[in-house]
């Protein structure tokens, strides 16, 4: 018993010294970058998709095709490529000649930007959103395309309206812009795709949800039960409508639900704006649609995955996937590692429970 005594003493203070040196690194870390010259945030990233079709297709080709047969193809692709080439210097030759100036500058292949968004609550990805829609606006042209991934069961009104906006920045250019929706775009994840010239959306995707709520606790009683007072100053007769703490007034409540009401409106009229072939009436009602019944009340255009989207367009354009990646300090870094060791900690002991319900 005395050995274990000691034995936990020794594990308690080992356990503290490592936590306390860890503390320490993280405070040194943290000072010194702040300290220290100021990077900047984070940088673009791009990728060619073309090239990982490509060799998913090579690797493919090899692994079921005998020599002979991946022989022919390379020669067939060859001679596709030199045709390619061949067709492409002939029409900026007779552009130049028609012009009596060098290539123009929208003489070129169809170029498909892709863009990522996952939205949380406060649409978060707002930061990374504008800063790939600003470089992709240096380059992209009318005859380009911008494909923008969106998954999101809405937020905040404010939030999901700048995001609307960035998106909104893309098509007052004239260029195509095109959302896809794989799993859900609800609330103010559909506030973004509208905007869009194109929805395409999977046959069983979340649409709609074109509604406004809002929910808040109040523990007045609790409060007045035990003896404490809330108190609360404002100047403005509705600077506060209803309050957690408070006593919410009949008024209040009319004035809050008001508020809401006004923020329908604002939204169903945004829907309307850009997707004139809604029945905002019929739509407007805080429903979902799974993908198959939102094309039949035209919340979106082609029933299809992001995928299936973006494969269609592999042989006749450039398709670069863009990414904004964030800089994160050392202390940042360790965090994220904690938190993603406890989520699947608790992941795992969720999935453990329901695999026990069925077995």
């Amino acid at each position: 018993m005395e050995f274990l005594t000691e034995y936990g003493l020794f594990l308690a203070k080992t356990i503290t010294f490592v936590v306390a040196v860890f503390i320490v690194i993280s405070l040194i870390v943290s000072a010194s970058s702040r300290g220290g010259k100021k990077s900047e945030k984070g940088q673009i990233q791009i990728s060619k998709l073309n090239e990982k079709f490509k060799a998913m297709r090579e690797s493919l080709q090899h692994a079921v095709l005998d020599e002979e047969q991946i022989k022919l193809l390379v020669k067939d692709e060859k001679k596709r490529l030199k045709a390619e080439k061949a067709d492409q210097k002939k029409a900026t030759k007779e552009k130049s000649k028609k012009d009596h100036k060098p290539e123009a500058d929208d003489e070129h292949k169809k170029r498909v930007f892709v863009l990522d968004f996952h939205g949380d609550i406060k649409a978060s990805a707002n930061d990374s959103l504008r800063e790939t829609i600003s470089a992709v606006l240096t380059l992209a042209t009318p005859k380009d395309e911008v494909v923008v991934k969106v998954e999101s069961g809405g937020g905040m009104v404010h939030s999901y309206g700048l995001a609307s906006s960035q998106l909104a920045r893309v098509t007052s250019k004239q260029i195509p812009l095109t959302v896809c929706v794989d799993k859900v775009a609800a609330s103010g994840g559909y506030m973004m795709a509208c905007v869009a010239n194109k929805i395409v959306a999977a046959p069983f995707a979340i649409l709609g949800s074109i509604g406004v709520v809002a929910q808040l606790p109040n523990f007045h009683r609790l409060l007045k039960k035990n003896d404490i007072d809330y108190e609360m100053f404002t100047a403005g007769e509705f600077k506060r409508t209803v309050t957690m703490f408070g006593e919410n007034t009949e008024k209040g409540r009319e004035k809050f639900v008001e508020d809401l009401e006004d923020t329908h409106v604002l939204f169903k009229d945004f829907v309307s704006e850009h997707r004139p072939q809604v029945d905002i009436t019929a739509v407007a009602t805080g429903e979902v649609w799974f993908g198959r019944r939102a094309k039949d009340v035209n919340l979106i255009d082609v029933l299809q995955t992001s995928d299936e989207y973006l494969l269609d367009q592999v042989e006749t354009a450039d398709i670069f996937e863009i990414e904004y990646a964030v800089k994160k300090s050392l202390p940042e870094r360790l965090g994220l590692a904690a938190q993603t060791a406890v989520e699947r900690a608790l992941f795992s002991v969720w999935e453990k429970s329901q695999l026990n319900r069925w077995f």
